[in-house]
């Protein structure tokens, strides 16, 4: 009687109820809260995981710390998921020939291995006539698409010389010879994807060349410095901070603590947010592990790219000098705000502060002004130095290192759910309140538009639909769709045709529930960097409200609707997680392995979540879904 009961119901809604996917779409598409104010959810929820930088009582102590990070964030952070082959193979670097000069130094190209497979180039300037063990420069660059022949890097690497040092330029990954489109740097997350952190491959590539100096017989071991503008900055403090032969460091415009991100600038590529980098040392705590080795900050007052010099100076300058006092040494470590022209460069006024730093501390000749070399400039073709056949991209790179993956057979489910729990920083995040913001009643479907606010202080959005005529505990739907809940109007009108509730649900970065411009995905970057996973908050917050809405049904569970990928993946993450709290999962427009973002491959701002750290690693889709009850 119960059942004839419930089917006729049902079929009431079906005839009481006029709603097609059009005369959803208005109801569907209303706003119900802004990007702005996502992003500004998404900075304090960024701001609540930073740690104020403390001073220690001793350099002793800090002398202990400093150590202590180091090994943590090089075993644990950089080098997690590599070959142990890899991390400790020699330098392998090759002659490629000497180039002419026009004045009084050498330039010889040389290429080298970063990884089997991954090959760089780098220029190496000598000075004439020199004799004994005599200093070195470990120089980088950024994202200039030009790389190593990019004028300003030229002169400055020529005038070191010309004081007596020898320079080696490394070419960064997707600049000058390696720029390739799949080796932009948003192509890292592969890596990640494939159980390597990203950050492990930058790290090598600059790593290599101070171990190249280091060997060389003409290079005094104790006088290595490094430096290089933006990415370059970025590479400077990193190698300087976690390898204590860099001597020497004057890093320019090139990074910022997660407490000075404010969540409407670039954050940095993936390497300069790399997963767990910034919760295992953030950018102040790599600076005040420079202590007391000489470190010039550069930053510039009208940076038109990134990190302006008024914003750093506090959390970068003035909150690490103490730690370089604790050693007596508060005169080794120096600021400049260049001014002129106070763009994001390493132009002449820049150049100078550096080369005055470098000499003072190396015990070189002081040095008044620039030697003009602008004659000696070589062009791209000239500097041109060749990869060897088969380089390899990110991407394939990624591919090689899933290829060497081999997944242990699934454990006890408590303990499979415990590893994925893991790998997603999976934590519970409930409802806090479900506030409604907007209604409909009309032709026989009533709609709630909902702002659900989580205890992590972020938020879901998500509009319900019913027949009126419909059981107020009828079987509940959650629809999920990468388009977002405009897209979900033919999945939601179908289940309330069958007499069902449907929610059409947006979890944070998608939909209403994003912050704006997130193509370029810094908020994923940066709780990735801070130790979370955007991947497991969503999962988080769909099984929260799955909850709230099964705690309106009469079986106290629901069916979720997922089209396309990321819908997929975080409904086969949450059915995994808790599968009693599911009746079942319909994908629509899936992917069959999140192999297929390596093979095809995806772009990162596409899904971001997606390129979780270890989850292909450890955790394929086939087996999300038979621990969520699939056969």
């Amino acid at each position: 009687m119960k059942r004839l009961l419930a089917c006729g119901l049902a079929g009431a809604a079906l005839l009481g109820a006029q709603t097609t996917p059009a005369s959803l779409a208005a109801a569907l598409a209303a706003p119900i809260q802004p990007a702005e104010v996502v992003n500004y959810q998404l900075r304090l929820y960024v701001r609540k995981l930073t740690r104020t930088l403390a001073v220690p009582p001793t350099a002793q102590e800090w002398t202990a710390e400093s150590a202590r990070l180091r090994r943590k964030v090089l075993e644990e952070v950089v080098f997690h998921g590599w070959p142990a082959e890899w991390i400790h193979s020699p330098p392998r670097f090759e002659e490629a020939g000497e180039i002419p000069t026009a004045g009084p130094y050498r330039l010889r190209k040389l290429r080298y291995e970063i990884v089997p497979g991954f090959w760089s180039v780098a220029l190496l300037y000598e000075p004439a006539g020199r004799f004994g063990r005599i200093p070195a420069i470990v120089s980088v660059n950024g994202h200039e698409p030009a790389g190593k022949s990019e004028e300003y890097i030229q002169k400055r690497c020529i005038n070191q010389a010309l004081q007596g040092m020898v320079v080696l330029h490394l070419e960064w990954i997707h600049t000058g010879e390696l720029h390739h489109p799949e080796n932009a740097h948003w192509f890292g997350a592969h890596l990640d994807l494939a159980g390597a952190n990203a950050l492990g491959l930058f790290y090598l590539a600059m790593r290599r060349g101070l171990d190249y100096l280091a060997a060389r017989p003409d290079v005094d071991a104790g006088r290595i410095g490094m430096t290089g503008l933006s990415g370059g900055g970025w590479q400077t403090i990193v190698l300087g901070a976690l390898d204590e032969r860099v001597a020497v460091a004057v890093p320019v415009a090139g990074y910022l603590p997660a407490v000075s991100f404010g969540g409407v600038e670039h954050a940095g590529d993936n390497e300069q947010t790399a997963t767990d980098f910034s919760a295992a040392a953030d950018y102040d705590v790599l600076t005040a592990m420079r202590a007391p080795r000489p470190t010039l900050l550069i930053y510039n007052a009208e940076d038109n790219c990134c990190f302006r010099a008024p914003r750093m100076k506090p959390d970068l300058f003035d909150a690490v000098r103490p730690f370089f006092g604790l050693f007596g040494k508060h005169d080794v470590f120096g600021w400049h705000e260049n001014v002129e022209p106070g763009t994001h460069n390493y132009q002449l006024d820049n150049r100078l502060q550096a080369y005055r730093f470098f000499a003072r501390h190396f015990g070189l000749p002081a040095i008044r002004a620039e030697t003009p070399v602008h004659g000696w400039i070589k062009s791209a073709e000239e500097l041109t130095v060749g990869l060897p056949p088969g380089q390899l991209t990110l991407p394939g790179l990624a591919r090689r290192l899933a290829a060497r993956i081999q997944r242990t057979p699934p454990g006890a489910p408590d303990q499979e759910r415990e590893r994925l729990r893991a790998v997603l920083r999976y934590r519970g995040r409930p409802v806090e309140r479900a506030w409604i913001v907007a209604n409909t009643k009309a032709r026989g479907v009533e709609t709630r538009s909902y702002r659900f606010d989580f205890t992590d202080g972020l938020t879901a959005t998500g509009v319900w639909v019913k027949a009126i005529e419909a059981r107020d505990d009828a079987p509940a739907t959650i629809v999920l769709a990468d388009g977002g809940r405009q897209s979900a109007g033919a999945d939601v009108s179908a289940r309330v045709h069958r007499g069902e509730q449907a929610l059409a649900l947006e979890l944070v970065f998608n939909g209403d529930a994003a912050p704006p411009k997130f193509g370029y995905p810094d908020h994923d970057r940066m709780l990735a960097s801070l130790g979370e996973r955007s991947l497991g908050i969503r999962v988080a917050h769909l099984l929260a409200v799955s909850r709230w809405l099964a705690g309106r049904t009469a079986g106290g569970r629901v069916r979720i609707e997922a089209a396309g990928m990321r819908a997929q993946v975080a409904a086969l993450a949450g059915r995994a997680l808790e599968p009693a709290l599911f009746t079942q999962l319909s994908v629509r427009g899936g992917i069959e392995s999140l192999g297929w973002l390596l093979e095809k491959p995806v772009l990162y701002g596409d899904a971001p979540e997606l390129f979780c750290l270890d989850l292909y690693r450890d955790f394929d889709l086939d087996r999300l879904a038979a621990m969520g009850g699939d056969p």
